[in-house]
């Protein structure tokens, strides 16, 4: 992000922070009414001071819905370098999700808190054309920002191609025609691209895809969003890994 600050916000988020990673915070301010102990304590312990206001000065702080009475201001999202993602000489290698054209703020928050949940993933976005780590990614996402490793880069084909040449088997979610998801054993270590709800995956990344996987479904076709698809690959993704172990 071009700039050195931002304002996270809301319960989750705040106290996440403030257990992770509590040097980032800046400053922090909660309304006259606040009620949890449990992060005044963690401020008080990390020597965090906080200002009290009233409601409306917390609202020309931060204009978002939901405060839920808390905001603070945190150094910007710091993003992971894509290479140290990749390396080699680590053990465990994390699955990697590369995002193509992710542009709803709220599904990229929702990725980040489903993968900081099974835990072992790494997350790709590109850096034009798709939502970058941002106040809001942050909110919904509720301290899974914290554990889930963000690289951005300039070229996803080209970050694609780098993972394939580290030793990743790259594949892509498919609406239909892919290896179904309920039978499929994943190599490893593995990556995986997913496309938006609207446009899919660009045709010039799934020309460099090694394979494809489907997500087939019994019922009405209606589509899942990406990140509802994302949980249930993350689902069988850490199940298998937990399995081979």
């Amino acid at each position: 992000m071009a700039r050195n600050k931002t304002y996270i916000y809301g319960k989750n988020s705040i106290y996440e922070r403030l257990k992770v990673n509590p040097k980032s915070i800046r400053s922090v301010y909660v309304q006259e009414n606040f009620n949890a102990p449990h992060i005044i304590q963690l401020l008080k312990t990390n020597s965090i001071a906080y200002r009290v206001v009233r409601e409306k000065e917390l609202l020309r702080i931060k204009r978002a819905d939901r405060l839920q009475g808390i905001v603070a201001e945190v150094t910007s999202f710091e993003y992971t370098p894509f290479e140290s993602i990749l390396n080699p000489d680590k053990i465990n290698r994390p699955c990697v999700l590369f995002l193509d054209d992710i542009n709803d703020p709220h599904n990229l928050g929702s990725i980040l808190r489903i993968t900081a949940c099974f835990g072992g993933f790494a997350v790709v976005i590109p850096g034009h054309s798709s939502c970058q780590v941002n106040d809001t990614v942050i909110h919904v996402a509720s301290g899974g920002e914290n554990f889930t490793p963000v690289a951005l880069v300039n070229n996803l084909l080209n970050a694609i191609t780098k993972a394939k040449k580290a030793g990743y088997w790259v594949g892509a979610s498919v609406i239909d025609g892919g290896h179904d998801i309920a039978n499929f054993k994943f190599p490893a270590p593995f990556a995986l691209v997913l496309g938006s709800e609207g446009k899919g995956i660009k045709p010039a990344i799934l020309k460099h895809i090694d394979l494809l996987v489907t997500l087939n479904m019994k019922g009405e076709p209606l589509s899942l969003n990406v990140a509802m698809a994302g949980a249930i690959f993350c689902h069988e993704i850490s199940k298998q890994a937990e399995s081979a172990k």
